[in-house]
C-alpha cells in the first residue's frame, strides 16, 4: 500500500489472475507480468529511490511493466545470459537482445538482466532496470504467436545502451539470484494462468454437454461422458490446491521453489489435458471459433513452456528433494 498498491496477499493475486484467465488467458498474463515479474523484484530488491521512482507507478496502473531474462540462446538456461553490461565509470553500457517477452513493445519500466563475464555464467550477472525511450533500448521485432494472441510478444534490443548505476537493481553479480527468487513467485502465477484455462475450458465443455442430446439420449447420462468429466473437475481441484498452498506459503515467507515448481507443473500439464479432453468430447464443435474451446488449448501451451518447461521444473523439485 505504501506504494500505491492494494495491498493484497500473494493468494489474493492468484485467484485474480486464475479468474481473467478463465475468461481471457493473453490479458492474464499481461497482469501477471506486470506484477509477479517486474513489480515484484523492484518491490524485493530496490532501492527506496528505485521503489518510489518505478514501483509507485507501476503498483497505481499509471505504468506498463516487463521482465527480459530469455534470450535466443539462454532460454530455460537462465545463466547462459549474453547480453553484456560494462561498467564505464558510473555508467553501464548494454549490448545485446531479449526475446519473447511479455508486454515487450509498450512496457514502460523493464527488468532485465546481464553479464560482465560469460565465462562466470551465473556468477557474472547483474540486474538492472530501464525504461521506455532510454537511448540504446528499443523494443524490436513482435512475435506472431499461436496462442496468447492478445498478449505482446516482442524482443528488446540494447546497442551501446548507457544507464546509471542507480539502474542497477540488486548487488553486483547476484542478478541471477533476484532472478530465481523472482521466478519462484512467477511460477504461481503461470500455475494460476493454467488454472484459469483448464477451469474455462470445462465450463464450457460442461455447459456444451448439458445442451446436447445424441439419438434422443441426453449426452450427460453418457457413462464415458460422466467418467471423464469427473475426472477433469478433479485434477483442477487437485492444481488448484497446489497453487493456492504455494500463495499462502510464500505469503508466510516461507521458501517456495519446490511448491512452486509443482505447483506450475501439475497445473500446466493438466490445463493441457483438460482442454485436449474438452476437443475430444466436442468434437468438429470443439475445433470452431464458435466455441473458444479451441482457443483454450492454443493458449495452455505456453504454460507448459513459460518459467522453464515441465522438465526443467522436474529437475527443480527433484534438487529441492535429492541436493543438487
Amino acid at each position: 500500500k505504501e506504494y500505491g498498491g492494494m495491498g493484497k496477499d500473494n493468494l489474493s493475486y492468484a485467484i485474480e489472475i486464475e479468474e481473467i484467465s478463465r475468461v481471457c488467458a493473453s490479458t492474464g498474463i499481461t497482469l501477471a507480468a506486470h506484477i509477479s515479474l517486474a513489480s515484484y523484484p523492484i518491490f524485493a530488491k530496490g532501492t527506496e529511490e528505485q521503489k518510489k521512482r518505478y514501483l509507485t507507478p507501476l503498483a497505481r496502473g499509471e505504468k506498463i511493466g516487463s521482465f527480459g531474462l530469455t534470450e535466443p540462446n539462454a532460454g530455460s538456461d537462465a545463466a547462459g545470459t549474453e547480453t553484456t553490461a560494462k561498467k564505464e565509470g558510473d555508467e553501464w553500457i548494454i549490448n545485446g537482445s531479449k526475446r519473447f517477452i511479455t508486454n515487450g513493445s509498450y512496457a514502460d519500466v523493464i527488468v532485465f538482466t546481464a553479464t560482465e563475464d560469460k565465462t562466470k555464467r551465473s556468477h557474472g550477472i547483474t540486474a538492472f532496470i530501464v525504461e521506455k525511450g532510454t537511448p540504446g533500448f528499443t523494443p524490436g521485432r513482435k512475435e506472431d504467436k499461436m496462442g496468447l494472441r492478445g498478449s505482446n510478444t516482442a524482443e528488446l534490443l540494447f546497442d551501446n545502451c548507457r544507464l546509471p548505476d542507480e539502474n542497477r537493481l540488486g548487488e553486483r553479480f547476484e542478478g541471477f539470484k533476484v532472478f530465481m527468487e523472482t521466478l519462484d513467485g512467477g511460477r504461481i502465477s503461470i500455475g494460476a494462468l493454467a488454472l484459469g484455462i483448464a477451469q474455462g475450458a470445462f465450463d464450457r465443455v460442461v455447459e456444451w454437454i448439458k445442451k446436447k442430446s445424441e439419438e434422443g439420449i441426453p449426452l450427460k447420462k453418457d457413462q464415458y461422458i460422466q467418467r471423464t468429466v469427473s475426472d477433469m473437475a478433479t485434477e483442477i481441484e487437485a492444481a488448484r490446491h497446489l497453487i493456492y498452498s504455494a500463495a499462502e506459503k510464500k505469503d508466510k515467507g516461507e521458501n517456495i521453489t519446490k511448491e512452486g515448481a509443482m505447483a506450475k507443473l501439475y497445473a500446466s500439464e493438466i490445463g493441457t489435458r483438460v482442454a485436449m479432453r474438452a476437443i475430444d468430447i466436442m468434437g468438429y464443435d470443439g475445433l470452431t471459433e464458435a466455441f473458444p474451446v479451441e482457443r483454450y488449448l492454443r493458449d495452455i501451451k505456453l504454460m507448459e513452456i513459460g518459467e522453464g518447461t515441465s522438465e526443467v521444473q522436474r529437475i527443480v523439485i527433484s534438487r529441492q528433494i535429492l541436493g543438487r
